[in-house]
């Protein structure tokens, strides 16, 4: 039973705790103790969106599905997006972009993708052969157009090659019921190297979908001038293409010269390798302005000696009043010599206060 005594410490407890919480804030502004709760639990929603790996089931003998508890700012995706994933490999942290896989009714809320190691690919090969459960990842939220839309077409060509199945398995897994008349066209070097193959083949025999493999170490690659033989009504289908850039070039080709070039959508994966070093050229985009800045010279103090008008505020890495988007190349984080990479179009957010050139970088200021 609760007594009186025992709800009027409760009461003076919590009043404590609150004077406490809004002095914090007063010592700590323009942080607040919210934003240090994300150092405890860093799936908060507030701070910069992140996600837990919770899973990690192999799929062929190069590529897995990655299973991925979203923060709290997460939102719903649109089955076909991708989105871009932040990992530290060797203290560097970087960005790549990958398709969703996942339901987007699941009840547990989770999000997957589904990554192919390809050679010398140092995120996806650490995402396949290395990344542990617990690991925390950065995200952000999915963008991308390589969807179905809102009207859905009567009758669908899925021709896809490795990993560019990814994002039509998210299509599948969503809308495949509502799908009248689907075909996919898929390349792999083997039977066994097809991603989802089981899956796929499961909808196969169930009659949900029509399935043609092309088994690329024993039938050679497809040529895309064969498609009416394997497929019969190419040019009455709606079209999603997804796969090397080869085989999207021949059916883009081929498309415009039959005038049917509206009814196809390609998504192309994009390859990035950043070379980290010691200082290096930054462009200041906005302002058009070019600096060679040292290894040990800050980004922000590189801006100011060229005249560009930076944010600023702490100078210590503290206020976060200096955040802008890198939009493509490398800086080093001078108080732990962490280096973080972005690609063309990424923006990721960094502290110009404490980081400096490591190597040719754009900075969107």
């Amino acid at each position: 039973m609760t007594t009186i005594a025992t709800r009027t410490a409760a009461r003076t407890t919590t009043k404590l705790r609150d004077r406490a919480v809004k002095f914090a804030e007063l010592v700590t502004t323009p942080l607040v103790p919210a934003d240090y709760l994300g150092i405890v639990n860093p799936l908060l929603f507030g701070t910069e969106l992140r996600g837990r790996i919770v899973a990690i089931r192999r799929e062929t003998r190069d590529a897995a599905t990655i299973v991925i508890k979203p923060g709290r700012g997460w939102k719903v995706h649109t089955p076909g997006q991708y989105i871009r994933v932040g990992v530290d490999v060797d203290g560097v942290r970087q960005w790549r972009a990958y398709s969703l896989t996942s339901d987007i009714g699941r009840v547990d809320g989770n999000i997957t993708i589904t990554v192919k190691a390809i050679p010398n690919g140092k995120v996806s090969n650490h995402l396949v052969r290395e990344a542990k459960v617990g690991t925390i990842v950065q995200l952000d939220h999915a963008v991308g157009d390589f969807t179905l839309g809102v009207d859905l077409p009567r009758k669908v060509l899925f021709l896809t090659a490795g990993s560019g199945i990814t994002p039509v398995m998210g299509m599948l897994r969503n809308h495949v019921d509502q799908l009248d008349d689907v075909v996919i066209v898929h390349s792999a070097p083997t039977s066994d190297d097809v991603i989802f193959g089981g899956e796929l083949r499961e909808l196969a025999r169930a009659g949900r979908i029509r399935l043609i493999e092309k088994h690329t170490d024993s039938d050679g690659m497809l040529d895309v001038a064969e498609l009416d033989e394997l497929v019969g009504d190419v040019a009455d289908r709606e079209t999603w293409a997804c796969g090397p850039a080869g085989m999207l070039d021949a059916v883009e080709q081929r498309w415009a010269g039959d005038g049917i070039a509206d009814r196809l959508h390609t998504e192309r994966f994009r390859a990035t390798v950043i070379a980290a070093g010691e200082g290096g050229t930054v462009t200041f985009a906005q302002s058009d302005t070019v600096v060679e800045a040292e290894g040990s010279q800050t980004l922000l103090d590189a801006g100011e000696a060229a005249g560009v008008i930076m944010p600023s505020g702490c100078r210590m890495g503290i206020c976060f009043g200096c955040v802008v988007p890198l939009r493509e190349g490398a800086v080093r984080d001078l108080r732990n010599g962490d280096i973080t990479t972005a690609a063309t179009g990424d923006g990721v957010l960094i502290q110009t206060c404490v980081s400096a050139a490591a190597g040719s970088c754009d900075i969107d200021l």
